[in-house]
């Protein structure tokens, strides 16, 4: 997602393709609730995929937040597309799937494409400086994948020259031209709404929106379930633990000290690693904008300092603002951080990997919270600052 999106992965998109039909035409007959199955999810809450006898119907219910419109697309099989026509009012896009060649806007979709070895359908993203998976990196230097410009001012002559099956978007509140612009050259477009989620595992299970994308719903269940059951067996560990350390988050932008909000899926995390985050009381959306002496006067003998914005060192961050020097975390060196964990061309892993790994997250946060515990296990994201 997305270095696009550093501390928040923004994402989204709305769709418009039709099917030409030269074939006989087949009328699909009106849905009866015989002929649907919804699939249920245990986490997330911003899509739905219905199933039908003749298609899937995926809706993209809060693609970003405080939607007013969900998003309706049709999902017909390749080998019946010129058979059948669909009703185009009633659908914001249709689209024939397994999807073979796609174009994705920000790094966090990527680990799903290789999870369901997909990969190799990725032919344009925007930044590719920011992936940091050797795998895709490797397609990147090989020409397989192309640079289309920045997230915000995508090259669309490259992309319509690619012609993608698919553009899956993120954005903050679809007003993006860009977007328009390639809906319109007959490209469906598809805002992905992972980052609204309100849970890490709600956001991991996004990989089952890949899924129905390319026929490998299966697949993405078992991935998801993999990935659930390995998150929840390391929170149970963790709960074990009586003693909590006491946990500080963020750092300044200009004024603004920047930290999560206790009801935010970073919290969550720090709650299920069974550790004492000074404002887990708190709530709402968006991060937490406090003053300084707010911080300091809460936090000053706080046992650990996780994800300190950028600073990739203890000397980096005292020259940014003395200040910090005078936290107990400062002074013993508990400080850890996931920004010196980069792929070859400087972008940040965590940015990519771990909305769709929150398992690797929690194990990191536990593992440096409470040492004693998973023994064989090291950090994945997190170093402490040096």
């Amino acid at each position: 997602m997305l270095q696009n999106k550093t501390f928040t992965s923004l994402l989204f998109c709305s769709i418009l393709f039709f099917i030409s039909c030269k074939k006989e035409v087949k009328t699909i007959p009106e849905i009866s609730k015989q002929d649907v199955v919804n699939t249920a999810f245990k986490y997330a809450e911003g899509f739905t995929i219905t199933h039908n006898e003749n298609f899937k119907i995926l809706n993209i219910k809060n693609p970003w937040p405080k939607a007013e419109k969900e998003y309706k697309y049709a999902l017909v099989p390749k080998n019946i597309a010129s058979k059948i026509t669909l009703n185009k009012e009633e659908f914001d896009g249709i689209i024939t799937i397994p999807i073979e060649k796609i174009v994705v806007t920000s790094t966090t979709h990527i680990p799903a494409l290789e999870l369901l070895n997909a990969e190799e359908t990725l032919i344009g993203f925007p930044g590719t400086d920011y992936v940091s998976s050797e795998k895709t990196r490797a397609r990147i230097d090989h020409q397989e994948i192309r640079e289309l410009g920045k997230n915000e001012g995508i090259n669309t002559e490259v992309l319509l020259q690619l012609q993608p099956d698919v553009v899956i978007g993120f954005g903050i509140d679809g007003n993006n031209k860009t977007f328009e612009t390639i809906k319109k050259s007959g490209i469906p477009v598809i805002y992905n709404g992972d980052w609204v989620e309100k849970t890490p595992l709600a956001k991991a299970e996004w990989i089952k929106f890949f899924g129905v994308l390319y026929n490998k719903g299966k697949e993405a269940d078992a991935i998801f379930n993999q990935i659930e059951k390995d998150y929840l067996e390391a929170k149970k560990i963790a709960s074990k633990v009586k003693k909590q350390p006491t946990v500080l988050s963020g750092a300044m932008h200009k004024d603004v000290w920047y930290l999560p909000n206790g009801t935010s899926p970073e919290a969550q995390i720090l709650k299920d690693a069974n550790v004492n985050y000074l404002w887990s009381e708190t709530s709402g959306t968006g991060s937490l904008a406090l003053s300084f002496e707010a911080v300091f006067d809460k936090a000053k003998d706080a046992d650990l300092w996780l994800s300190p914005s950028y600073y990739n060192s203890l000397n980096a961050l005292e020259k940014a603002n003395q200040h910090y020097t005078k936290f107990d975390a400062f002074t013993n060196k508990n400080i850890y951080s996931f920004a010196n964990t980069t792929g070859k061309t400087g972008g940040v892993l965590y940015y990519e990997l771990g909305t769709a790994r929150p398992d690797l997250v929690l194990k990191d946060v536990i593992k440096i919270c409470h040492p004693k515990l998973l023994q064989n296990y090291t950090p994945y994201f997190f170093k402490a600052l040096k």
